[in-house]
């Protein structure tokens, strides 16, 4: 199936925390409608659909099949993303999830394959790299404001998940942890910004070998981890720049950036990758750091623009910025580093991919009837 006409109905898969900006996001965009909310939790589904004024809860085991759904917006856990993915292909829907794409990279392919040779798209979080913060970045770079990219640094740290999150266990299992839980963030930025990667190295350590929950309702359980919780990698971009990433969920605090490019001219400094806007700040050669006004929409959470992208994408037979080749990518990038972090040696990324292209400086058309969402 290829849809051309717009907008695209969608169905979101799964009712969880995350459901809710979709959910207040999507309306506004005139490429989209949601005609339908879908969860293992039936009762939720219809709570979801009545809040957020939606026509029609699905049965989950109906949703892949209905013939008013284009694309299946997979919200699940994660480690139900590749199999809901491929279900949705196989039904002849597109699919656009959350991150990551999938807990392995065979699973990953799988998904990409799949939709290559149904002729479907794929698409996956994170859309911040779209936002306003991310595309001022990428805009400087590429006018040449910090010269030639020669080097980043980005990190991620913090003490752990069990102290606010309600059911925090997954977050030490494998196909989690720091890496796997905001590594996208960070990778699909340092991407976006400098380019596709050709190899990492790394190390990697599991700190505690348990957890005790202090966050509600499971206050005093504890996790066994089973997945390193502090990473330090570098990356080989295939421009030859060398970046530095630390994901951690071993540090009480730190005065740490999060992202920074260094150019042979200057350097930039980039806002969290997790957001939309925030403060982008330049320093050039011999000049004080000054902040950058930002030059693009979207400073604001707008979780569910790399879904209305997708949707522009499908209907003017452009390659969306969101896409499943970069989100393989990053998983490749993700596994490999733990790979070379656990046999101490530099691993090679077999995938390839270009840079999305960059976001325009003008907002897509929005849904007037909904602004008020």
């Amino acid at each position: 199936m290829s849809v051309k006409q717009l907008p695209l109905r969608v169905a979101v898969v799964g009712c969880g925390n995350i459901s809710d900006i979709y959910l207040k996001t999507m309306p506004k965009f005139a490429a989209l409608r949601v005609v339908g909310v879908s969860d293992l939790d039936s009762d939720r589904a219809r709570a979801h659909a009545e809040k957020y004024g939606i026509a029609r809860a699905i049965p989950l085991d109906q949703v892949f099949d209905d013939p008013e759904v284009d694309l299946i917006l997979n919200l699940t856990t994660p480690e139900s993303h590749a199999a809901i993915a491929l279900r949705a292909l196989e039904s002849g829907k597109h699919v656009y999830g959350e991150k990551p794409l999938a807990l392995t990279v065979k699973d990953g392919r799988r998904v990409v394959d799949t939709a290559r040779a149904n002729g479907l798209r794929v698409g996956s979080a994170p859309d911040t790299v779209l936002g306003a913060g991310l595309q001022t970045c990428r805009a400087l770079i590429e006018a040449g404001e910090i010269g030639d990219p020669i080097a980043a640094s980005a990190f991620m740290t913090t003490p752990g998940h069990e102290r606010w999150h309600p059911n925090p266990a997954f977050y030490y299992q494998p196909g989690a942890g720091p890496m796997f839980d905001m590594g996208p963030y960070y990778l699909s930025a340092l991407i976006n910004l400098i380019g596709p990667i050709e190899h990492v190295s790394g190390m990697a350590r599991a700190t505690y070998a348990e957890r005790t929950i202090t966050s509600e309702p499971k206050r005093g359980e504890t996790i066994q981890v089973n997945t390193p919780t502090h990473i330090a990698s570098q990356l080989g971009f295939a421009n030859g720049a060398i970046g530095t990433i630390v994901t951690s969920f071993d540090v009480w605090g730190a005065n740490l950036p999060r992202i920074e490019i260094y150019g042979t001219t200057g350097s930039l400094s980039v806002p969290d990758p997790n957001t939309f806007g925030g403060v982008v700040r330049i320093k050039r050669r011999e000049s004080e750091w000054e902040e950058v006004a930002l030059t693009h929409p979207y400073a604001e959470n707008t979780r569910g623009l790399g879904v209305a992208d997708m949707a522009e994408a499908i209907a003017n037979g452009r390659e969306h910025r969101a896409n499943g080749e970069l989100a393989l990518h990053v998983l490749e990038v993700m596994q490999a580093t733990l790979d070379a972090a656990a046999q101490r040696r530099t691993v090679a990324i077999e995938t390839q991919v270009d840079k999305p292209l960059p976001m325009a400086s003008e907002p897509f058309a929005a849904n007037v009837e909904s602004m008020n969402v």
